[in-house]
């Protein structure tokens, strides 16, 4: 059995079709990555959803009033997963934050090592990682399996997160399954 949770977070349409604002432009090969990594890991894999919360407070109030057609009902068709994943995903956890990590905590297990995918790279996966490596977990970040708002964000992000070796470790698909092997 594969060490570790892998994490794919939000590999939703909101993030996958082109038309939506929030579309992530490599979603397509991150969504390649994810699919080489599930069957390494079958019963060790949570997705996240970020969803809307019914009534933004604090600085969420000001964030939705930026993205309001984001505010809609956590059964809409914008936060579901990409058709894609539908039947892949066994677990799912929602979260209206950015970061993960305290969904995916109680899901960790055996391992104390979280495997980062998902979208994207500059919000969701680096908040993930920053608090997960805080709690003292052993984060991997597979970069070919992750995708940012755009390129360049992707590729910063990737840096900032690798800055903080040796609790979070920016690797590839490749690299996580000869390990896992």
């Amino acid at each position: 059995m594969t060490s570790g949770l892998l994490a794919v977070i939000d590999m939703q349409r909101v993030f996958a079709e082109p038309e939506s604002p929030w579309a992530a432009p490599r979603f397509a090969e991150a969504a390649a990555g994810v699919r080489r990594l599930l069957p390494a890991y079958a019963d060790r894999v949570a997705f996240t959803r970020f969803l809307a919360p019914a009534q933004p407070a604090g600085a969420w109030q000001d964030y939705y009033e930026q993205w309001p057609f984001a505010l809609q009902p956590p059964d809409a068709q914008l936060w579901e997963l990409a058709d894609e994943f539908v039947e892949e995903a066994p677990l799912t956890v929602d979260a209206t934050t950015f970061g993960k990590w305290p969904c995916l905590a109680p899901h960790l297990g055996p391992g104390n090592r979280l495997i980062l995918t998902g979208v994207s790279t500059d919000c969701c996966v680096l908040s993930t990682a920053l608090a997960a490596a805080d709690a003292g977990v052993e984060v991997l970040v597979a970069a070919d399996a992750c995708a940012g708002a755009d390129d360049d964000s992707h590729a910063k992000a990737l840096h900032v997160m690798d800055l903080y070796r040796p609790l979070i470790r920016v690797t590839s698909v490749a690299e996580v399954l000869a390990e896992a092997r």
